[in-house]
């Protein structure tokens, strides 16, 4: 299945927080859209590896994607290394997507920075012709190399390089954002609280969404770093 974008979060729950509403709007307006999640987010404080399973699930039919797959790397402890991006690079090539959207390249959350460098560089590396790898069927695959990488924003209030209008899909991010029940506010839960389980923080993502969209005059929207400089071929396609 050839996707037209691909998100890859390092843990359940950071692309719907990070890109949720572009996501929908994507695939409202047509596109193919997939969804990796590095881990399985067994180490968090609240809920289990099973829960964020099924929550996850849950999320991925929320936002109508056409395929979430999950890399089950150590939570915490998974490393930009050989293995990991070769792992990272088949699924890269399997999907062959135009464009990934990643982690924030700096984060209060350790595996954002190292899961933003780890698809970075497995991008790149990806396509590479001298990168041997196999497809789930042992067919070897081509080199891909997605032609923009893009970072989500989430903790850290990063300055983004460009934001996506978003208007009229942020109740669709926050209901894929709250499929995750075990994990952010819910005044009933007895589990220990967090730095994301209050009511603050859910809070917080509507109102950076409102503020971004302030920013470029509209409702709402989601902010992005690039990589490189977003290329235009007239300055009417930024209107």
């Amino acid at each position: 299945m050839k996707l037209d974008i691909l998100a890859i979060g390092a843990h359940p729950d950071d692309v719907e927080l990070g890109c949720g509403a572009t996501l929908a709007k994507e695939v409202a307006n047509g596109k193919k859209v997939g969804i990796i999640d590095l881990t399985r987010g067994e180490l968090g404080t609240r809920g289990t590896a099973e829960t964020r399973d099924e929550e996850a699930k849950d999320a991925a039919d929320i936002l109508n994607v056409s395929v979430r797959e999950n890399m089950r790397f150590a939570d915490g402890f998974f490393v930009n290394d050989k293995t990991h991006q070769l792992a990272l690079i088949a699924k890269i090539r399997k999907y062959q997507p135009e464009i990934v959207i990643c982690n924030a390249i700096d984060d209060r959350h350790i595996d954002h920075g190292k899961g933003s460098k780890l698809a970075s560089d497995a991008c790149f590396l990806s396509g590479l012709l001298k990168i041997e790898t196999v497809n789930e069927t042992g067919e070897s695959q081509r080199p891909w190399r997605p032609k923009h990488v893009y970072h989500f924003i989430q903790w850290k209030n990063i300055e983004p390089d460009l934001a996506v209008d978003v208007t009229g899909f942020i109740d669709v991010k926050m209901k894929s954002v709250m499929a995750y029940k075990t994990q952010f506010f819910d005044a009933d839960s007895k589990e220990p609280e967090t730095p994301i389980s209050s009511k603050n923080f859910t809070d917080s993502v509507i109102y950076r969404a409102r503020d971004l969209g302030r920013l470029i005059g509209v409702e709402y929207a989601e902010g992005f770093t690039v990589e490189r400089y977003v290329g235009v071929d007239s300055l009417f396609d930024l209107i």
